[in-house]
């Protein structure tokens, strides 16, 4: 997978001339960093600042700031995340002193991989960074072909690790300055002296450090990195051709984003619970509008009025200066939300939705009158007789027949939402004769029950004696998944034989 591009830290000053940055250490100034006339010159870091000067006549040096440096490049972190949601900076854990953006899937937006390092080199050249920038499949190759190949930008062949690392320094695997100590006096100077070497040797006078970089280097071994900000779980980007200035521009981005954001947490039945909208400025600064939630939303419209809202609270913190030429928008956390049905509803309880109202018109007008109807609930025990077919009442009253103490009931057993005209016959088998089905006969295809749940007793109204006949209802399950409702008419007894009948279909 193509994942990890590096830029290397700017080289100060005349990168003509070698130049160190030193701060206090055992035995006085040591060299903390250094440019590459420098590394040229045989310096390297850690050296004392008294030892590199005897070395190199015309060896500049400053004061190094490692706060300054952290804040710069964390804020050089959150722009390159125009280009990547996965930015991570410098950390301990990784030895590198640059960013390593994962761009799997994220290069296409750009041209491709070659467009994107180019379009990168530009921006940071107006911003006066001269870069080093390297693709590969593994962070440990990018950073070691950016910092020690001899291109400033250089793009790894997958698989091409081995061949890209092999003539490079051992610094480039990262190593600690003892470990890389050890090998210069060992006689190992390039990474080609170990990569095909038998590992045992170094296992028993390395710690696991220089096993686990060349490994990491090579693909063989995971490396994690640790992002500037969380990764996001769904992300939109959008890049404009020219840049916006105005409050009315940004939240119209944002509803595109907000929109291209929604197809993808509907297909997974999931919803917003936090997000983030970044803004890159044209100078390379970045606004972030962080938004949290009360329950998970995909609704464009309704997200869109919070980012307003939060908009004109940012007031002057929103000047654009030259104007944003990006925009992003992270889903940081998203939760599960079912698809319902929010605008053809009919809830006696309160009025119809207008576009219910709207359709219902426009359906009738045109199909002509009769040919839409609504089911309207009736008292009855028996399903079939459970609602009547009329005209669509969409009012917030319930039926008249339904008023009162008379009020309807709904039944707490499941009903299948396809209930057949009439009852159809069906040769049902059960293990005992009041048991559930085990297989069942029904249009001429055999169907063996993989569940069953029932039975469910109805019986007619007690004022209809002459239909006084039981029923009991199973909903039972194939084992093709799918789910019928059947009755048994009549007891086991003196009377008649019991019939079976399929009266309905679950979706």
């Amino acid at each position: 997978m193509r994942a990890q591009a590096f830029a290397a830290p700017a080289d100060a000053i005349d990168p003509s001339l070698p130049l160190v940055l030193v701060a206090p250490g055992n035995g006085g100034a040591r060299v903390t960093a250094l440019n590459r006339a420098a590394q040229r010159s045989g310096l390297e870091v850690g050296d004392l600042l008294s030892n590199a000067r005897s070395k190199v006549l015309t060896l500049q040096s400053h004061d190094a700031d490692p706060g300054a440096d952290a804040d710069a490049l964390h804020k050089l972190a959150l722009w390159a995340m125009r280009y990547s949601p996965i930015v991570a900076a410098w950390d301990e854990a990784s030895g590198a002193d640059g960013l390593f953006l994962d761009i799997a899937g994220c290069a296409h937006l750009f041209g491709g991989e070659e467009a994107l390092l180019q379009d990168l080199d530009a921006r940071l050249r107006e911003f006066g960074l001269v870069s080093r920038l390297a693709v590969a499949d593994t962070a440990g190759a990018a950073w070691a072909v950016a910092r020690y190949g001899r291109v400033e930008r250089a793009n790894v062949p997958g698989g091409g690790e081995r061949q890209a690392l092999a003539p490079l320094p051992l610094a480039g695997l990262r190593l600690s300055a003892g470990a890389r100590s050890l090998m210069r006096r060992l006689g190992l100077r390039r990474i080609s002296d170990v990569i095909d070497q038998p590992r045992a040797p170094f296992a028993s006078r390395f710690d696991g450090e220089f096993l686990q970089r060349l490994d990491q280097a090579l693909g063989r071994a995971p490396e994690p990195l640790i992002t500037v900000v969380r990764p996001p779980a769904y992300r939109a980007q959008a890049m404009f051709l020219e840049p916006i200035m105005s409050a009315e521009h940004v939240l119209e981005a944002a509803k595109r984003l907000l929109t291209d954001v929604a197809k993808p947490l509907a297909a997974h039945d999931a919803g917003m619970r936090a997000l983030r909208l970044l803004l890159f400025r044209v100078d390379g600064q970045v606004t972030t509008v962080e938004l949290g939630l009360a329950a998970p939303s995909r609704d464009p419209e309704h997200v869109l009025r919070l980012i307003g809202l939060r908009l004109e609270g940012l007031g002057s913190e929103l000047d654009a200066d030259f104007g944003f030429e990006a925009a992003a928008l992270h889903v940081v956390t998203a939760e599960p939300l079912s698809a319902r049905q929010a605008s053809l509803t009919v809830d006696h309880s309160e009025p119809a939705p207008d576009g219910l109202a709207c359709l219902v018109d426009r359906l009738q007008q045109r199909l002509g009158a009769g040919a839409v109807y609504q089911l309207h609930p009736q008292q009855s025990h028996l399903p079939e007789r459970s609602e009547r077919a009329g005209m669509p009442e969409l009012t917030n009253k319930p039926p008249a027949e339904l008023t009162g103490e008379a009020a309807f009931n709904a039944p707490n057993a499941p009903r299948p939402l396809l209930l057949l005209r009439q009852p159809e016959t069906a040769e049902v088998t059960a293990l005992i004769p009041d048991g559930p089905p085990r297989r069942f006969r029904w249009r001429g295809v055999m169907h063996q029950v993989a569940e069953a749940e029932g039975p469910e007793r109805i019986t007619p109204e007690w004022w209809r004696r002459t239909e006084a006949v039981e029923r009991d209802y199973y909903v039972v399950e194939d084992t093709s998944g799918r789910r019928f409702w059947l009755f048994r008419d009549g007891l086991y007894g003196d009377g008649p034989t019991p019939q079976w009948f399929v009266h309905g279909v679950f979706a």
